[in-house]
Formats: C-alpha cells, structure tokens, sequence
C-alpha cells in the first residue's frame, strides 16, 4: 500500500501530471505545487515500434498513462514489465492478431463502456480465449 508523498498520511488517490507523484488531495496538490518541489519529468521519444504490416511508427511521448496507472495499488499479481515485452516479441500473438474477426473483438473491447462485462462475453469467444490463453502462457514461461 502506497502513502501520500505529500503529507504521508492517506492514501493517494492522484498523481501530478507533470512529475507523476502521488498525493491524495487537492491541498496535498496544492501544497506540492508551491513549494517547488514538483520536477516535471523529461519526455523522451520513444523507439520506434513495428506493426502487424511491418511499419514503423513512434508511439506518442505524451501517454496519459503508464503500466502502473492501470493496475490497482492493493494487486498483488502483477506481471513484471519485463515478462510483458515478451508479449511483444512473440510471432506466435503476431499472426493471432492478424486474424480480422479477433481485430474487430479487440476494437469492441477497447470502446466498450463497461469493460468487465465486454471481457465477460468475449470470453465467450474461442478465438479470444485461445489469444488469452496464449498471452499467459507466454508471460508466465520461465526462460
């Protein structure tokens, strides 16, 4: 469990966007801000990434997010950054995804209102559970 950087009190429930601490009110913020001490991190161009045709393209440096914005403080079975690279490397996923049945279920999964329920019915989906399946395969395989 994580504490507020500002006052170690309570739990923080926000993060600066310009230097991503933690502090879990608006007077935390607040007082953050005026004394100085929020450094804003440097944005770096990321690598270039290869798509599923095979071109380049840079992912924008101005993510709202990270990894561990996404994952719940109190998780305690998360997946090293590491072990989640290899989901990238993996030409097994690659021609997975070039299926377009599976591409369309993805789309409708990322614009689903409630993301729990649309995981819910594509679970339903053998295609979904066989690229499911192989994801945690390949995170979970000890080299």
């Amino acid at each position: 469990m994580q504490i507020c950087n500002v006052c170690s009190g309570e739990t923080p429930k926000y993060r600066c966007p310009a230097c991503r601490i933690r502090y879990c009110s608006l007077s935390c913020y607040k007082t953050h801000k005026a004394n100085d001490t929020c450094q804003p991190l440097k944005q770096s161009v990321p690598p270039p990434v290869q798509d599923l045709n095979g071109a380049y393209s840079n992912v924008s440096a101005e993510d709202p997010w990270t990894v561990e914005d996404l994952l719940d403080d109190d998780q305690t079975d998360k997946v090293p950054l590491q072990r989640l690279r290899r989901l990238g490397k993996s030409e097994e996923l690659r021609e997975l995804l070039r299926n377009p049945h599976l591409r369309q279920l993805m789309s409708s999964l990322d614009a689903a209102d409630s993301k729990a329920d649309a995981i819910k019915t594509a679970m339903q989906e053998p295609l979904f559970v066989e690229l499911s399946d192989r994801c945690l395969q390949i995170v979970e395989k000890n080299y």
